[in-house]
């Protein structure tokens, strides 16, 4: 693959100047159309913040009651949207389907192993009827909490459904954790009944997940009273008496009609608990009726959503994303989407690309380590596939270098299909910033403009607003909005201190650094704690990223701190080479060129110490790099953190050196 910008200093790529206006023919039936029709909705907002989400929440969601009071700030920082409305999250989903909608698919699954079933909104709303009915029957009720552990199958979003139809809580827990992390989800949530399925596919594997269950129940978990079974690999498990039953099992007797529960606006949806942090897990506590909002409004806005479009987001529902743009979004929008299991792999690196193909997917909405994953494998892997039915890419999950961003519009959208690189939270519960694909120009690796009613800003250590073009600063957002986590589960002091303690209860502190440009488009620079500190200066890993990721022979690169005696910290970089890595990870004259080669892009005083060159990252199933291995084998440390949700465990040994 070419090199675009292997002549461009760091200081360029931060201050993108390439802009890529919407296509022309893309603003026919959009549902924002222009930069015009844009700029209405932001004054309206301006004008009325509060009002602004009123009317959307009265266009865009089915109530059983009305509510009175758009918001109630009286407790802030624990906002209150929509009070004295009632509705059902579930009924918002499938029932208002029915009438148009019925027939419709509304999930295309594919297995790893390549079985494929489409389900109808008539099927899917049967069968959340019958789960939600097992549920009843084995004693769940309003506001108890249910943890989920399954494969990425579609009986997953059955749960979750059928959990929200009878205000249950549910707490997705990613089936690549572990039996620990599984059993302290389950004990911070007290959760009553617990779904999972005899395993998972995933890398040509099975995934033992009733093992780990089992594992995780026989460690504590006490408040667990039933364990239902989904039958996925049929391969011989443990089944304990009058605890376990099997899912077929459960919904045989029952009725496919379940009246929903309504209820209260502010009633807790889910709790879903961060990933990767030490500690006591810190549970996310999401409302039903604003975060509902976020989810439609932000499909309607940002992904542009259509009847007759086929869209796929590949995360897993253990994540945020798997939530808002999988199990909820696109079902409250009557829209097609895709579930697939597996990896992206298998049974080779075209997969994802054949399933654009087979299932004409026309919105694909994926991680940039998956891009960059695969962008590694060569152009010629996409090319053998027919991707002309997409028409809109999208980003998720950190911020996506100028070189991905490119490869990923020419190589995949064939340079037809704008990019929407969205910026959000678990915390936030949908997208903040991002760009609307017909009205807003894109810049690669800017995820642009916050929308319409999310305030946002980057301010300085005294909470002031940063005006000069590109310094960079804390990303806060200064105004409450509806999909915005309500508190942390079981522990609102710790919600407050960890999201609005920093200035004075006054801003949500994203905890993210950015920029913004002299046109105003906002660039995330990473996590506040990936800012480094050497000899006095303060310095982006994110920085240092896309200056060897710039490099010819760099197919992906992740930059954290090692403890320094003299400068503070020091510069530590793992790469993986476009090609084959070196012997023994070791390449004296590449290093001395990629330390150069950095120097010459941002400065001598970001030139890594250490480079350490390896097949691949530690990445998550979900393709998440864990920053935290990499700083303890900068550091020397052991590794006691728990790896089990790694994509492949072993690259460990070549990043810590061994071989």
């Amino acid at each position: 693959m070419s090199n675009e910008r292997g002549n461009e200093s760091i200081d360029s790529i931060l201050k993108e100047a390439r802009l890529f206006n919407p296509p022309s023919d893309f603003s026919r039936g959009a549902r924002i159309p222009d930069a015009a029709a844009l700029e209405r909705l932001y004054e309206h907002a301006r004008a009325d913040h509060s009002g602004f989400w009123a009317e959307l929440a009265r266009n865009e969601l089915t109530w059983h009651t009305p509510f009175q009071t758009a918001l109630d700030a009286s407790q802030a920082p624990r906002y209150q949207w929509f009070k004295e409305g009632r509705l059902n999250v579930s009924y918002n989903c499938l029932d208002r389907q029915l009438e148009q909608r019925a027939d419709k698919t509304a999930i295309i699954f594919e297995g790893e192993q390549g079985d494929v079933r489409h389900i109808s909104y008539a099927e899917l709303h049967q069968d959340v009827g019958r789960f939600a009915n097992a549920l009843k029957a084995h004693g769940v009720h309003s506001g108890d909490r249910v943890v989920i552990y399954m494969p990425m199958i579609p009986e997953a979003v059955v749960a979750m459904q059928a959990c929200a139809r009878i205000a249950a809580i549910h707490s997705v827990v990613f089936g690549g954790f572990s039996a620990e992390s599984l059993k302290d989800r389950i004990e911070d949530a007290g959760a009553k009944l617990l779904i999972t399925a005899d395993g998972g596919h995933r890398g040509g594997k099975i995934v033992e997940l009733k093992a780990a269950a089992d594992k995780a129940l026989s460690h504590g978990c006490a408040s667990i009273e039933k364990v239902i079974v989904y039958q996925r690999t049929a391969h011989a498990i443990n089944m304990q008496t009058d605890r376990d039953v099997w899912w077929a099992d459960a919904i045989a007797p029952q009725s496919a009609q379940c009246e929903p529960e309504w209820v209260d606006s502010e009633h807790p949806l889910f709790l879903l608990y961060t990933s990767g942090s030490t500690g006591k897990p810190k549970g996310i506590q999401h409302s039903s009726a604003g975060y509902l909002l976020g989810a439609i409004v932000t499909m309607q806005w940002v992904f542009d959503i259509r009847d007759d479009d086929v869209f796929w987001c590949t995360a897993d529902v253990g994540w945020v994303t798997g939530h808002s743009y999988v199990a909820y979004g696109p079902l409250a929008c009557g829209a097609t989407m895709v579930i697939y299991e597996g990896a992206p792999t298998v049974p080779d690196t075209g997969r994802f690309w054949k399933l654009c193909q087979d299932h004409k997917i026309t919105i694909f909405y994926t991680a940039p380590t998956a891009i960059r994953a695969l962008m590694k494998c060569g152009d010629e892997i996409p090319a053998q596939y027919d991707l002309s039915n997409l028409r809109l890419l999208g980003t998720v999950g950190e911020p996506i270098n100028p070189e991905a961003w490119m490869w990923y519009h020419r190589i995949i959208g064939h340079e037809r299909c704008p990019i929407v690189d969205t910026w959000w939270q678990t915390e936030t519960g949908a997208h903040m910033i991002a760009p609307i694909p017909a009205a807003v120009a894109t810049k690669p690796g800017s995820c642009t403009r916050p929308l319409p009613g999310i305030v946002a800003d980057v301010v300085d250590e005294q909470g002031q607003s940063i005006t000069a073009p590109n310094k960079g600063g804390y990303l806060v957002i200064k105004q409450p909005w509806p999909s915005m986590l309500r508190t942390i589960w079981g522990d609102h002091e710790r919600y407050v201190k960890t999201y609005w303690g920093k200035f004075g209860g006054k801003y949500y502190l994203a905890g993210d650094s950015a920029r913004r440009d002299k046109d105003g488009y906002f660039w995330i620079m990473g996590r506040i704690d990936d800012v480094l500190n050497v000899s006095g200066h303060r310095l982006g890993t994110m920085e240092v990223e896309s200056a060897l990721v710039a490099h010819p022979r760099v197919a992906e690169a992740a930059v954290v701190g090692r403890p320094d005696d003299i400068k503070g910290e020091a510069v530590f970089a793992y790469v993986v080479l476009r090609g084959e890595r070196p012997p023994s990870g070791v390449d004296a004259v590449l290093t001395q060129e990629l330390r150069l080669w950095v120097a010459e892009q941002i400065g001598p005083i970001a030139k890594p110490d250490d480079i350490r060159y390896a097949d691949n990252l530690p990445k998550t199933r979900s393709g998440k790099i864990m920053r935290r291995l990499l700083r303890a084998i900068a550091a020397g440390q052991p590794i006691t953190q728990d790896t089990s949700t790694l994509e492949n465990e072993a690259i460990l040994l070549q990043l810590q050196g061994k071989v």
